[in-house]
């Protein structure tokens, strides 16, 4: 059977044609997908920007889906999960970053240091750990080593924390760490044996001389230990060496006066302390060493011709006698009630208030952040 070249001359065009109108439908539907993404991508922009987080969510879930190997809208998709506290699907958008074998180094860190805030952010801090150690070496080193620092001090491991602090002030990251490695070893003195606990307290006095709460730990041990002498040694050179400490080692100063007869040298010390700095509980280790109740209330006086104290006003207000004294329970009761709050320390970090000094807020979780003085002082 011959060969029609009539049908060949007839298929070329055809094919052609086919060939171009399919290419075309191609493009067609190329351009469509392209308008799509970004159009789902701004749009989830603006929703974000005007606080609709919902709205914003469903939308990058959109450009997601129309483009499934960006990995910006990836990150941008797991960040605002994290901001809403749906903690588990940005585990799920970042770790299904991180199994994407064509991410590049740099994505592939901030995937991994994403996936560390939302361990962080959701409580798991086993897991968080983890992921953070894997930052070693890369542009996300200090960022971790700061929250593995937090997590430490969270869940009091000292040991730990004091490697990470170590590692942080060797990589020249800026910061100053001997403070903290000095409480850290304060605190773990707390929990040791007698022996150990003077060891430790010794070091941390090396490492941050100028800081008071080593030394106040180590006079107080020597107190409990019979060492009387010791330890108002220890207090006399702290309150000559670190003036500002005086309003917080005033009473154990003065009871360790007290028991070994020094009363005069410890007044003195506390006297020229207040003429310089007036603070309320220095004036209480001075009324303490006085031997009059009048010559104590006399110092209440002064003080109030000074500073307008409510405290002092109803320290003197104690001992004095009205006219009407069958009302003066009632009035002392009242004066007391309202000074509680005065007597407080506050976080300069966070405004925490609480009744007692503390080193590290509980608040914030600041370390030094509580001024030595009292609320109604600052």
């Amino acid at each position: 059977m011959d060969f029609d070249l009539t049908w060949l001359l007839w298929g070329l065009p055809i094919a052609f044609g086919l060939g171009w109108l399919a290419s075309r439908l191609d493009l067609r539907q190329l351009r469509i997908e392209n308008r799509l993404a970004p159009k789902a991508y701004f749009r989830g922009l603006n929703f974000l920007l005007n606080e609709q987080q919902d709205q914003a969510i469903d939308a990058f879930i959109e450009a997601v889906q129309s483009d499934p190997d960006t990995s910006e809208l990836h990150f941008a998709l797991g960040n605002l999960f994290r901001r809403r506290g749906e903690y588990e699907r940005a585990v799920r958008v970042h770790e299904h970053l991180l199994s994407r074998a064509d991410l590049s180094r740099a994505d592939r860190h901030r995937a991994q240091h994403a996936l560390a805030l939302d361990f962080l952010k959701a409580g798991l801090l086993d897991r968080a750990e983890e992921a953070l150690r894997k930052l070693e070496g890369t542009a996300y080193e200090e960022q971790a080593l700061l929250a593995l620092l937090a997590i430490y001090e969270r869940s009091r491991d000292w040991p730990q924390a004091a490697e990470i602090a170590r590692k942080l002030e060797a990589g020249g990251s800026g910061g100053q760490f001997a403070g903290r490695q000095a409480h850290y070893l304060c605190e773990q003195a707390a929990s040791a044996a007698p022996e150990e606990a003077e060891k430790l307290l010794q070091q941390a006095m090396r490492l941050a001389p100028n800081a008071p709460r080593a030394r106040m730990e180590l006079a107080a041990l020597k107190r409990r230990a019979g060492q009387a002498q010791e330890a108002f040694e220890l207090l006399t050179n702290l309150a000559a060496e670190v003036p500002s400490a005086i309003p917080l080692l005033a009473r154990p100063f003065t009871e360790s006066a007290k028991a070994l007869g020094r009363e005069a040298e410890a007044r003195q010390i506390l006297e020229t302390s207040y003429a310089q700095i007036p603070s309320l509980d220095v004036l209480e280790g001075i009324t303490s060493l006085e031997s009059e109740p009048e010559a104590a209330r006399a110092w209440y006086v002064d003080h109030l011709k000074r500073e307008p104290s409510l405290v002092a006003a109803a320290k003197w207000m104690t001992g004095e006698k009205l006219e009407h004294e069958q009302f003066h329970p009632d009035v002392q009761r009242a004066l007391d009630h309202h000074t509680k709050p005065l007597t407080r320390y506050r976080c300069a970090a966070c405004g925490f208030e609480a009744k007692t000094f503390f080193w590290q807020c509980p608040g914030c979780q600041s370390w030094d952040s509580y001024p030595p003085r009292r609320v109604e002082e600052l």
